[in-house]
């Protein structure tokens, strides 16, 4: 029987996650295709429902069903439980464990791809779904000083903001209006896209979350929207004198951990990197 492996989201056409992980099955002598699965939300108990089979090896999970499969899976990795967000879903003995791979995805992009180290950062990050809560983990785990969490609804970034807070860490939660911006986005080293503004595709691609005239020109501006590669937000980061990064480093790295996880193989992450150069 041929093995289960791909991504899931609604819609998924945008997805890039294919190109870079059957890059890697192919290098690795995994005879596996990578798979792409459109799923409505009202289908996605039925889907997770058809991974309980032995030919289940990994699913990969994108918006908009990284909060809704929590409870559809058996157990939650430490990380995801502490994110309150699923990305991949993995067979572990007969049972499917929902992993968060994101947050240390994000983490090494920054690090590795955008040169950036949040230890003593003062960030902000605008949105507050599923890539947000992995992003303000990230940011908490990797000594970030300050994280202001703009959203246009502010409840929802206050809900986010205090499943977050321990110890010392306290995230702020405002609004996504010029005024709450202006207080905060000025004096920040790192601003963080998580929003779908300005996705290829989306709801609104010729958006941005804040403009280059609040931009620090000592900031670095990261958009975990990977299409296109030059988000308006990247494109206003430029303007303002600030260093852009696109989303595609944490795509390739969340999926390095999730491929390692799925094939107990070493990712070729320069070979992933590669395949998705090579397809643009």
């Amino acid at each position: 029987m041929e093995k289960i492996f791909g991504v899931m989201g609604h819609p998924i056409g945008h997805t890039r996650s294919p190109v870079f992980q059957q890059a890697a099955l192919d290098h690795s002598g995994i005879d596996v295709t990578f798979q792409t699965w459109d799923v409505a939300p009202e289908d996605l108990a039925a889907r997770v429902e058809s991974f309980r089979v032995p030919e289940f090896m990994g699913c990969c999970v994108t918006l908009p069903h990284k909060q809704t499969i929590m409870p559809l899976v058996d157990r939650l990795a430490d990380t995801a439980e502490a994110v309150g967000a699923v990305n991949w879903v993995l067979p572990e003995d007969g049972k499917l464990v929902g992993h968060n791979t994101d947050a240390p995805g994000f983490l090494r992009a920054l690090r590795e791809s955008a040169g950036f180290d949040p230890a003593g950062a003062n960030a902000v990050v605008f949105g507050s779904g599923g890539a947000a809560r992995a992003i303000v983990y990230a940011l908490k785990t990797g000594g970030a000083a300050t994280v202001s969490i703009a959203n246009r609804t502010v409840e929802k970034a206050q809900a986010l903001a205090r499943e977050m807070t321990d110890g010392k860490f306290r995230p702020n939660a405002i609004g996504l209006d010029p005024t709450s911006l202006a207080d905060v986005v000025p004096y920040a080293s790192l601003l963080v896209n998580t929003t779908s503004m300005g996705m290829e595709g989306g709801p609104a691609p010729d958006a941005t979350p804040v403009t280059a005239e609040l931009i620090s020109a000592d900031a670095t501006c990261y958009d975990a929207v990977y299409a296109p590669p030059m988000t308006p937000f990247l494109l206003e980061a430029e303007r303002a004198g600030a260093t852009p990064a696109g989303g595609i480093s944490m795509l390739v790295y969340q999926g390095v951990v999730g491929f390692e996880l799925a094939t107990g193989k070493k990712a070729p992450v320069e070979v992933m990197f590669a395949a998705l150069a090579a397809a643009r």
